[in-house]
């Protein structure tokens, strides 16, 4: 009883079992990206145009982005009370949201609708915090996989919530709303306690590595079964019990990661490694001439960069005399000043940051405005996607909301995939895999403005992949440029250009032209009934609708244009960061 004792605590305090929870915790957090399933009933329900959906959807994107309460109550608050706050505002903005559309309460002003979403949105910033801090802080040498895997499971949220929803089959359309006031705040608090920063960088295993490749399959096998699953949906009509044993495997993917902590911790004698277990122990003299933040600098970097590459290979007692040797004298150099620990002298780019210094910082400044244009082009053309699919004749918006869920999903993952395979093999800067999905999303947007065929799944996918790849790349080039220790306020504060992109792109300019292009269909329609001697007289809808590829071609033309202008940002950072990644992971590719 004591033994299974002694490994429950070490399960609880096991950091893949962190991981796994929030990876549970993003899957259902990504709420924001079902706005474009929930839009066209607001729109009804309301009888709002489409520059009134624009200025809701701005609303939206500007509480998933606003995250500087979450930023700075990171440092003061437990992860759990930063969930807890999450959970909350999640459940009155979209609760009250789902009262005022199913009517429930009376017509309230848009500025109301505004706030609701907003506030409701806004939540999603509190669990992202929590999560990414918590598993990077736990996984300092994994940034891109563990940000790209998190990142990823919230963009494909909005699939998993639809299809829950669909086995639902409930016949009130914004019963969907309802779900996502509910859903995700009952997830959260399940599981708030879980998610926190448990010394993992003293849990490195050998099987890490094993790990991280069960859960990328894991990733892989669940994005195929979404898009087999949608695919099947569109051509072929299911019955409930199918749908229903459908989003029961589905469950069971989600939960399948599980099995990694459980068993390292129930079913295996793997121990974490000898050389993490000694960095936990510098003598009391050293450890009050150096700080703690200074320490953890120490022991994540220099004896990871300093231990020869030999010392893997040898016997484990061997190892660990040579791993102790090596903390010993580098313990002693920082106290003795012999080693400069980051941080104290100034920053420089791979050191910690605060906010205030990286303003100030051309790097942190280009990176935003890469991020603005690509990004903020991919949340347009996600936010319009339900606009964009009734003006080509499709019913059923869902499928593609679901569809770009998808991608953006495996454009996180892959994305911290392939960035990370850059910068450890190669030791070349991150963002050069920034530059190339962008360049994918100019070519998505480029095949909807011309108007080839398929244009509806070409720019899903490609725009999904291109878009979802932001979120894995650039917290984690931003945490290895600026430093983990204002990680959460560097990336709330990324995460605003997000919406600013959006609030140009969405509000001034693709609903302006949507609306421009349904009014001139409306006075042609209104022109023909009257040469056919129809006399109905032409009043202004205030619920006016575009149909045809014209509606967003001219736009979609406007954000390709756009993400080229970011690529070549992203590239500008490229070449002046090349010495900072040598420098960073030069020593451990050699």
């Amino acid at each position: 009883m004591p033994q299974f004792d002694g490994k429950f605590k070490a399960f609880i305090n096991d950091r893949w079992l962190v991981f796994v929870c929030a990876m549970w915790i993003q899957s259902c957090a990504g709420i924001g990206y079902l706005f474009g399933s929930i839009s066209p009933v607001i729109k009804s329900t309301m009888g709002y145009n489409q520059r009134q959906i624009a200025i809701l959807g701005v609303a939206k994107d500007w509480g998933d982005a606003i995250g500087f309460v979450a930023g700075s109550l990171c440092d003061v608050l437990p992860t759990w009370g930063l969930l807890l706050i999450g959970a909350v505002q999640n459940f009155l903005g979209y609760g009250l949201l789902w009262l005022i559309v199913t009517q429930k309460l009376p017509n309230m002003p848009l500025w109301v609708l505004c706030v609701c979403l907003f506030v409701g949105t806004n939540g999603e910033t509190f669990f992202n915090t929590a999560a990414l801090v918590s598993c990077v802080q736990n996984f300092p040498k994994s940034r891109g996989p563990v940000v790209g895997i998190l990142k990823g499971f919230a963009g494909l949220s909005g699939a998993i919530l639809t299809q829950i929803y669909i086995m639902i089959n409930s016949p009130n359309e914004g019963s969907l709303i309802f779900m996502v006031a509910v859903g995700p705040s009952m997830v959260v608090i399940a599981l708030m306690f879980i998610i926190r920063p448990v010394g993992g960088h003293r849990q490195v295993r050998q099987s890490d590595s094993s790990s991280f490749l069960f859960t990328y399959s894991i990733c892989l096998v669940l994005a195929a079964y979404m898009l087999g699953v949608l695919l099947v949906e569109d051509f072929v009509s299911l019955d409930q019990t199918l749908i229903t044993i459908l989003v029961v495997i589905l469950i069971i993917l989600i939960l399948l990661p599980i099995s990694i902590p459980v068993t390292l911790i129930f079913f295996s004698d793997q121990r974490p490694s000898t050389e993490e277990s000694l960095l936990s122990g510098p003598s009391q003299k050293q450890e009050s001439e150096i700080s703690e933040q200074d320490k953890n600098e120490v022991i994540l970097s220099e004896v990871e960069d300093e231990k020869s590459p030999e010392v893997d290979s040898l016997p484990a007692s061997e190892r660990q005399k040579r791993i102790a040797q090596l903390q010993a004298k580098l313990f002693q150099a920082a106290a003795e000043g012999a080693v400069r620990v980051k941080g104290r002298k100034g920053p420089r780019r791979g050191e910690n940051f605060t906010l205030a210094q990286a303003l100030v910082k051309a790097d942190f400044w280009l990176l935003v405005f890469s991020l603005l244009l690509a990004a903020g082009s991919g949340l347009t053309i996600i936010d319009n996607l339900g606009q964009i699919t009734e003006s080509l004749g499709y019913s059923d918006s869902s499928i593609y909301v679901s569809m770009i869920s998808i991608w953006n999903f495996l454009g996180r993952v892959g994305g911290g995939y392939f960035s990370e395979i850059i910068v450890r093999d190669y030791a070349y800067p991150r963002p050069v895999a920034l530059a190339a999905f962008q360049f994918i999303m100019a070519f998505g947007l480029l095949y909807y403005a011309i108007s080839w065929p398929g244009q509806i799944y070409v720019v899903t996918v490609l725009l999904g992949l291109g878009y979802g790849a932001h979120w894995a790349i650039l917290p984690a080039a931003a945490s290895e440029l600026f430093g983990l220790k204002s990680f959460g306020a560097l990336y709330n504060f990324l995460t605003m250009a997000n919406p600013a992109g959006s609030l140009i792109f969405s509000e001034v300019i693709a609903s302006a032209i949507y609306d421009y292009y349904a009014e001139k269909q409306a006075s042609l329609r209104q022109q023909y009934s009257t040469s056919m001697l129809t006399m109905k007289p032409f009043h202004k809808d205030t619920t006016l609708t575009c149909v045809g590829s014209i509606c967003y071609s001219l736009t979609c033309g406007i954000l390709s244009g756009l993400c080229i202008v970011a690529s070549v940002l992203s590239l500008v950072v490229v070449h002046r960061t090349k010495r900072v990644y040598a420098q960073l992971y030069g020593k451990s590719r050699n």
